[in-house]
């Protein structure tokens, strides 16, 4: 009687299955579990890309503005007569047309890496639209600072002129026009300084955490 009363206690305990083990499990906050699943550093790409993106539209405006300047440098010698008419455009010389094209090249190059720059902010984990970005702004800057240091060589003879090779400034006598390059020439330089400040931004932003 005792061993049937024994074996009539004991039980069995049986491993949970995963569906009880799952309706037992305590549900986790929405938000805390995003939070954890969520990069820590997602918020910090994301604002370099708005950065990013900023600073773009800033260069758009930087290089735009150079080459309408420079296309529109001109100026009339006010010495001029019925006879004689001394004027001096931006197409006279070459190294101000390199620049202009240059600049216009460099600014249509910006409005279509803003998609890109958009889909980073999308994204902001994303490797492949900042690499591509990175190469191509790398190119640009170098080519906007070389029309601006190759402009910069002629203002400055414009301005200062060449004792030693008896080149003789002409600015005097065509203050719009050295006005005008000199302006263009600063909008340039501050466009290659904005296009490294983006290049430093990318770099921190392909930065493994």
């Amino acid at each position: 009687m005792e061993t049937n009363k024994t074996m009539r206690e004991t039980t069995i305990n049986l491993p949970e299955t995963k569906a009880e083990a799952k309706e037992k499990a305590p549900l986790l906050n929405s938000s805390k579990a995003i939070a954890i699943l969520e990069p820590p550093n997602r918020g910090t790409k994301k604002g370099i890309a708005i950065g990013d993106f900023v600073l773009r539209l800033c260069t758009i405006g930087a290089t735009l503005g150079a080459t309408v300047t420079m296309g529109n440098a001109g100026a009339v010698a006010p010495f001029t007569t019925r006879f004689l008419r001394f004027e001096a455009q931006f197409n006279d010389i070459p190294t101000f047309v390199f620049f202009m094209v240059a600049n216009g090249i460099v600014t249509g190059y910006l409005f279509l890496s803003l998609p890109f720059s958009t889909i980073c902010i999308v994204r902001p984990l994303a490797k492949a639209p900042r690499i591509f970005l990175v190469i191509f702004d790398t190119a640009m800057t170098g080519l906007t600072l070389a029309s601006a240091s190759a402009v910069a060589s002629i203002v400055y003879l414009a301005h200062n002129g060449n004792p030693n090779t008896n080149w003789l400034p002409f600015c005097q006598q065509f203050g719009d026009f050295c006005s005008s390059t000199s302006g263009a020439m600063v909008g340039s330089l501050l466009a290659g300084t904005l296009f490294m400040t983006i290049i430093i931004l990318s770099a921190f932003a392909l930065k493994r955490n």
